[in-house]
């Protein structure tokens, strides 16, 4: 491993391998083939990037992110790597340049879409270099595409297993951040990767906080959530997910009224448009994308501060990859998220109405119910994340429960009393109505449909709209009440409720805790500088800013926020003093390495 740790300092500027990272690059520099899941921000990349430079021949890449595989190519163009994407956004006089370094030895690493690559004419281009011994690897990023059921299906990745068949002798590499212990044999089966020896790093991301918030107003849930982070620490970038598209445009328009500059993202945006503000979002600074799920896999910002649900994602498995874009730099983030009945009731019609077959039905319910029952639990949500990748975690004391433990209370009667309700009144109404059933409240409705007659008229008083409404959510999220869509909402007993109504089982329930302050925020990623060292920090942000445009590259394919704090803190007076700083290898030296030490020199 001595010329894989020399090439990681050399040219990436990195002193040591993380976790798995040095096993996985010896095993598929030997050859051997590989299945990679590990963490946004865990270092993925590196486990092919460096291989391809130590086997003979050039790694193909495989991507379904054309937009993004330019991005990808300047930050490798910036250590000093040889790398080119072939893609439909090329000419076909660039293309036919990039085929001809293939085969000249001037590439290290090609990026391939998968429906690029397996056409005649791509195919017949590795038959070509497989006889000349020059393919070294084959990687496949964003593995979970070749999910059928997956929240990021590409049907063109099931055909990917014919490289194997093709090119037996060319190790191949899988990687992805996200796959629970189905989606995990999926890919190995639909890849043919039988063989291939699986590497599962920590799913643990330390420095993201969870919070979820129950719905009650959620634009000014969200309003309030980041006016305490613009108010600490300035404008961030961030994500914002919604489910449709209407309201990703409405939140967007509505963000920027607020003081936000927000940009919509979603499939039935132009693709021009998409793509351009795809591109603003990555390459300036401070701008929140108010997105659907189609914006996400793959984007490689590293400074994206918090990442909001304004809905409920469709799985555990998917709410991990969305809130995991969040500090891909390993500095302080949050995942934010409101969540209320109505978002249950979405996702379960969503599963209904599937094209899937009842097996797949039932595997896509488990997974929303696992996430219902991360939103409720009264433990450290990031135990119950990890619990669900099969991972062992202590109380993390950075989520929203062990900052603010819930109160827990002995529910039984209240759930009792609630599932009454929704029995005696034929399983028609929603949550609103039968709060005021239970708190006798004689309105309108309830008096048309004579409810106030009931037995159960007034039996609740003793909670307020409010509890109620935390009662019957946390109900439904146990699986106790079905939320009908078709029913406008209507309330529906499960099987589980009879136990309850019997007696013969007990009912535990939360009662959330009022938040701390903004003050027990997590701290912004200057905050621990001098203020010397600061206004040195701001400089280099600036000067890296400016180097970006003038390149027409985002920021942080120049130097990332963690490399300009430490020049900031250590102020090197020398190059040799440049290469202890992580991030900074021997070509960002050579290119960088008198402006900075110039801006360090210049600083008071």
């Amino acid at each position: 491993m001595t010329d894989a740790l020399g090439l990681l300092q050399r040219i990436f500027g990195y002193p040591a391998f993380r976790g798995r990272q040095a096993e996985i690059i010896d095993h598929v520099v030997g050859g051997g083939d590989a299945l990679v899941l590990m963490p946004t921000g865990g270092g993925k990349s590196l486990c092919y990037q460096i291989p391809a430079l130590l086997r003979s021949g050039c790694a193909v890449v495989v991507s379904p992110l054309i937009a993004l595989m330019q991005d990808q190519v300047d930050a490798l163009t910036q250590v000093g790597v040889r790398a080119a994407c072939l893609n439909s956004t090329l000419a076909w006089q660039d293309a036919q340049a990039i085929e001809k370094k293939l085969f000249s030895a001037d590439l290290d690493l090609v990026y391939i879409a998968p429906e690029r690559l397996l056409n005649e004419r791509s195919l017949a281009l590795l038959d070509a270099l497989y006889e000349a011994g020059k393919l070294a690897l084959f990687a496949i990023d964003e593995a979970h595409c070749v999910s059928q059921w997956g929240h990021d299906f590409r049907p063109e990745y099931l055909q990917l297993s014919a490289l194997h068949e093709r090119y037996p002798a060319v190790p191949r590499i899988a990687l992805t951040a996200t796959a629970d212990a189905a989606t995990r044999s999926e890919i190995l089966a639909r890849l043919g990767l039988g063989e291939a020896r699986v590497f599962v790093s920590s799913f643990d991301r330390p420095n993201i906080r969870y919070t979820v918030v129950e719905k009650d107003n959620p634009r000014k849930q969200l309003q309030d959530f980041l006016a305490g982070r613009k108010k600490e620490f300035g404008p961030e970038a961030g994500i914002v997910y919604c489910l449709s598209r209407k309201k990703v445009e409405e939140t967007a328009a509505w963000l920027c009224t607020q003081g936000y500059p927000a940009l919509p993202y979603h499939a039935g945006l132009a693709n021009d448009v998409r793509a351009a503000n795809q591109r603003r979002f990555l390459r300036e600074e401070g701008l929140v994308m108010v997105a659907t799920i189609a914006f996400g896999m793959g984007i490689d910002k590293p400074d994206v501060r918090f990442v909001a649900h304004l809905d409920l994602p469709k799985s555990i498995e998917a709410y991990y990859q969305e809130t995991g874009r969040a500090g891909r730099d390993g500095e302080p983030a949050e995942a934010w998220m409101a969540y209320g009945l109505q978002d249950v009731a979405l996702q379960h019609s969503r599963i209904a109405e599937s094209t899937a077959g009842d097996d797949q039905k039932r595997l896509e319910t488990q997974r929303l119910t696992t996430l219902l029952a991360y939103c409720e639990a009264p433990r450290c949500r990031r135990q119950v994340l990890l619990d669900y990748f099969g991972e062992a975690a202590t109380a993390c004391g950075n989520c929203d429960v062990c900052l603010d433990p819930p109160e827990l209370w002995d529910g039984t009667v209240a759930a009792q009393k609630a599932l009454s309700a929704v029995f005696r009144t034929g399983q028609r109404f929603g949550v609103a109505h039968l709060a005021d059933i239970l708190r006798g409240k004689a309105s309108d409705k309830v008096r048309q449909w004579r409810h106030d007659a009931l037995p159960t008229f007034g039996v609740g008083s003793d909670l307020d709209d409010h509890a109620w409404k935390s009662v019957f959510r946390q109900l439904a999220a146990a699986g106790l009440l079905h939320v009908d869509l078709a029913e406008h909402g209507a309330l529906k007993l499960t099987e589980a409720a009879k136990a309850v109504l019997r007696g013969t089982q007990a009912v535990e329930l939360r009662r959330p805790a009022l938040r701390r302050a903004a003050s027990s925020r997590t701290r912004a990623p200057v905050s621990d500088l001098a203020p010397a060292a600061a206004g040195l920090f701001e400089t280099l942000r600036r000067w890296r800013s400016d180097t970006a445009r003038e390149q027409g590259v985002p920021a942080y394919v120049i130097l990332h926020d963690r490399s300009l704090r430490e020049l900031a803190a250590v102020r090197p007076t020398s190059r040799g003093h440049l290469a202890s700083i992580a991030g900074i290898g021997s070509a960002k030296i050579e290119r960088y390495g008198d402006d900075l030490l110039a801006l360090v020199r210049a600083a008071p």
